[in-house]
């Protein structure tokens, strides 16, 4: 497991900033977090060089093109051994259809996101893709009627500004 990185407000800042338009240009950025354009550019590739900042991507309508059906494909391989497992993922990965890839606990083995054209589109998918595979045991599958992307991600809140947060919320 990576270690986290020590961030102060000001990274902080600028991490919810990218997150909510990671095509904010770093002038406005560094207005925005108070710093100098340079300092802010400074700050952001300390964020890449240690890790913190993946990379930038770009986001899709599914049904624009072509994929409004979407569904969670609960996936169970067996038997779950290493040598069927890397096959299996790379296999997931590559299909256009694939949109997350997650290896869970429990009874499921994957959870897999999926965008396709219709539900005969995701039979076939579901039939020629995932349970003509020898090692997949069983694929259950839900669709998805409505998503909602979260708020940015960043650190936790250390316990005593998680008190006052709820304090002031009421929560």
């Amino acid at each position: 497991m990576a270690e986290s990185v020590a961030l102060d407000p000001v990274d902080l800042q600028i991490l919810r900033l990218l997150q909510n338009d990671a095509r904010t240009t770093y002038r406005d950025l560094a207005a925005e977090v108070g710093v100098a354009p340079s300092t802010c550019l400074d700050r952001v590739a300390r964020l890449r060089r240690s890790g913190v900042i993946l990379g930038h991507r770009l986001a899709l309508d599914p049904a624009r093109l072509g994929r409004g059906l979407q569904a969670l494909l609960s996936v169970q391989v067996r038997p779950h051994r290493r040598e069927l497992i890397g096959p299996f993922v790379e296999r997931i990965r590559a299909l256009p259809e694939s949109r997350a890839l997650f290896h869970l606990t429990g009874p499921d083995d994957y959870l897999v996101h999926v965008a396709v054209a219709d539900t005969a589109d995701l039979q076939r998918l579901v039939v020629d893709e995932f349970t003509s595979r020898r090692e997949v045991a069983r694929v259950e599958t839900r669709l998805i009627f409505q998503q909602w992307d979260c708020g940015p991600m960043l650190p936790p809140l250390p316990e005593a500004a998680l008190d006052d947060r709820l304090a002031r919320t009421g929560d």
